[in-house]
């Protein structure tokens, strides 16, 4: 296994004249390394190790800090083997082998000639039977439940758009009620405005009675009203000024009461 793990890329020439892709290396060959810090070096391979899976070329030496100088070891997978060392008589075998080996040909089936017979259909078992039925339910269910929600979904959209054209015509309603008011408005305000110079206008002599003795009553009772508040910022003001400019009061009947004084001996 360990031998077979060590294969290596051939080169075109030797892939060519021996009709193998991959060999396994050993010492003897030449190897050209592919990848890796010594890409393009070549040279002969003079140790393999089998335990480390990796192979030694001469002339890939490195220098230890001692100073001595060792081979860097390489994977024989960033190798390609440029000559192959054929003093082994198994391995001349082996490639012998390898030449005369070739994969088996696929060839196609040939159907047989003439009408194929007719199957004989058998019935159905009953698992297959109720694996049907219960798909079958499945779909149905799934179908209805489909419709349903399209109905619903259209429902919904239906009633949104009901609910707007009735809140848009409650609007423009609202909006021209409003409008109207405020227009009647400014025409009863307009027709006050011009009626009122003639109404002051009118003379005297033209007012009934009724509405003459209103405006007495309406006179009477504002020159009450005027007199009382102004009695009543008068005392406010003289509640305020010092006792000194207070203006003098009526004078009220002193009466003094009797006082009889004691005697000594009591009487």
């Amino acid at each position: 296994m360990r031998h077979k793990l060590f294969a290596a890329h051939l080169s075109p020439e030797l892939a060519a004249s021996h009709l193998v892709k991959t060999f396994p290396v050993r010492s003897g060959d030449t190897v050209r390394v592919m990848r890796g810090d010594h890409k393009g070096s070549e040279g002969k391979v003079t140790r393999i190790d089998k335990k480390k899976y990796r192979i030694y070329v001469e002339g890939l030496t490195r220098q230890k800090v001692d100073g001595t100088q060792i081979f860097v070891p390489i994977h024989p997978s960033k190798v390609m083997v440029t000559q192959l060392n054929l003093d082994d008589k198994w391995r001349k075998k082996i490639l012998e082998r390898k030449k005369s080996w070739k994969p088996k040909s696929k060839e196609p089936i040939r159907k047989p000639k003439g009408k194929p017979a007719a199957k004989v259909e058998e019935p159905p078992k009953e698992a297959e039977v109720k694996s049907r039925a219960a798909e079958e339910k499945v779909t149905e269910v799934k179908s209805r439940a489909a419709e349903e929600k399209v109905t619903e979904v259209k429902s919904r959209a239906a009633e949104e758009k009901v609910t707007e054209v009735k809140s848009r015509a409650a609007e423009e309603k609202v909006t021209e009620v409003k409008s109207r008011a405020a227009e009647e408005k400014v025409t009863g305000i307009q027709k006050t405005e011009e009626e009122k110079p003639l109404l002051e206008t009118k003379p005297l002599a033209e007012k009934t009675l009724a509405e003459e003795k209103l405006v007495r009553k309406k006179t009477a009772k504002t020159k009450k009203v005027t007199a009382k508040k102004a009695a009543v910022q008068e005392m406010k003001v003289e509640s305020k000024k010092p006792a000194k400019e207070r203006a003098p009061k009526a004078e009220k009947k002193k009466t003094k009461r009797k006082t009889g004084k004691k005697t000594e001996g009591g009487a």
